[in-house]
């Protein structure tokens, strides 16, 4: 009997469709769909048996299993076929120990979970992977789709155009103009997406694309097709597996759109339903000041939520006011006694640079993620002796005008706590000695 999984409305109103049909909302009453497992066929195997598949397949060279995404295919897309899947090796992205950075913030057991350590420099490999053998899936099977394409602040573009080019479908992506880093911005370009750039922000861009892909016959890329979420959510599966499958006290990760919040909530919530795990980590989302709207609506008890207008922010990727996916994270959160906390300008950008005094080199979205930790436990919401994971999700190396602005004291409202220049000197041995020396008075 084979696996089975579906789209199904999130509302309750028992509307289903399946995988390979081009639906990203419920045709009954508008709201968003998830994807859902035949739970009941996946429990007929142990959670060992599961554990133990997992583990013999990851990171080997069997296609496509040693992908950490499709190494987990019976939960995360089944009805894809093997020879329809464009994978580019995804996952598997170092769960770094973060000890010296934890001594320094008063926690004993501090992990960063590099995301960001992926093909394209973002967790959205993990998603995008999915979606696009589902697109080549449906090609296969016959269906007419022109072209695949997104919203983004930067890292989406870069994900689907580089697993579209390795599919050989036609990728468009919708960038809001001077809003996303050059390194960001020359990803789609390099690898032959129709790239355009939009004099308006990501919300401005996320209702064109929406228009131009229902009203077309595009296929859209955003989070707000599941198929995204399921891939997302072996972040959560991977990280307990590293763990020898034991489950942390807290999960931090940055949110914009937000559905990288639903995904590890899903992740965790699949793993708990098949046994493989007998508890929930607090899962704490974490949002930059000046695009809070889930934080403003946690402080009301989630009573209701009102999109605000984004403003600019150093985390450009999570520069989002009016999110997409808020119902799925506040039903996540709610379920995994769930906190939102938001971090300014200041405190994201000495985070990150704290970090990376510590062998890091973080995105200013992780330095988001690390700013609310640090408040946290402050207010000791987090506790010291607790096993805390924080979710980097970009590489640093995406963002090295933030970082350059940083240590040149260049960012408006920012105090750069941790600049660190470089101190220019003659080719003189004794200058030369004397800088070291200056430096280092205290080791030397």
């Amino acid at each position: 009997m084979p696996y089975r999984a579906w789209f199904q409305c999130i509302s309750g109103c028992d509307e289903k469709y399946e995988l390979n049909e081009v639906v990203y909302q419920c045709k009954k009453c508008g709201d968003l769909l998830e994807v859902r497992h035949d739970i009941d066929r996946l429990r007929r195997h142990s959670s060992d048996h599961w554990k133990k598949l997992f583990d013999e397949r990851y990171r080997r060279t069997r296609w496509p299993y040693g992908s950490s995404v499709w190494g987990k295919k019976e939960f995360v897309c089944p009805s894809v076929a093997n020879e329809n899947v464009v994978s580019l090796y995804e996952g598997g992205s170092n769960l770094f120990w973060a000890e010296r950075l934890g001594k320094e913030l008063g926690l004993e057991d501090l992990w960063i979970k590099q995301c960001g350590n992926a093909h394209t420099g973002s967790f959205k490999d993990l998603g995008m992977t999915v979606l696009v053998s589902m697109v080549k899936q449906m090609i296969a099977e016959g269906k007419k789709i022109p072209a695949v394409a997104c919203a983004s602040t930067g890292d989406t573009s870069a994900a689907l155009s580089a697993y579209c080019a390795a599919a050989g479908i036609p990728a468009i992506v919708f960038l809001p103009k001077n809003k996303v880093s050059n390194a960001q911005l020359i990803q789609p370009i390099a690898n032959g997406a129709l790239t355009l750039s939009i004099d308006t922000d990501f919300d401005g861009c996320m209702k064109l694309v929406r228009e131009v892909c229902t009203k077309n016959n595009i296929y859209l890329a955003n989070s707000m097709n599941s198929l995204r979420i399921e891939g997302q959510k072996t972040a959560s599966i991977e990280m307990v597996q590293q763990f020898d499958w034991e489950v942390p006290d807290v999960v931090i990760v940055p949110g914009g759109n937000l559905g990288n919040t639903a995904a590890l909530g899903k992740g965790f919530l699949m793993m708990k339903d098949v046994g493989m795990i007998d508890k929930l980590p607090r899962i704490v989302c974490a949002q930059a000041a000046k695009a809070n709207p889930l934080y403003l609506s946690y402080l009301g008890g989630f009573k209701e939520f009102k999109p605000v207008k984004a403003q600019k922010t150093l985390a450009n990727a999570i520069q989002i006011g009016d999110p997409v996916s808020y119902k799925k994270a506040i039903n996540v959160l709610k379920v995994f006694n769930g906190i939102v906390e938001q971090a300014t300008e200041d405190e994201l950008a000495n985070a990150s640079a704290q970090a990376d005094k510590t062998g890091l080199f973080s995105c200013p979205h992780t330095g988001v993620a690390l700013a609310v930790l640090i408040k946290l436990l402050k207010r000791k919401e987090i506790l010291s002796h607790e096993k805390v994971v924080v979710i980097s999700t970009a590489h640093g190396l995406k963002f090295t005008e933030f970082k350059i602005n940083y240590h040149e004291n260049r960012l408006e409202e920012v105090t750069p706590r941790f600049a660190n220049l470089p101190v220019e000197v003659p080719p003189q041995y004794e200058v030369v000695r004397s800088a070291i020396f200056k430096k280092f008075e205290q080791t030397l």
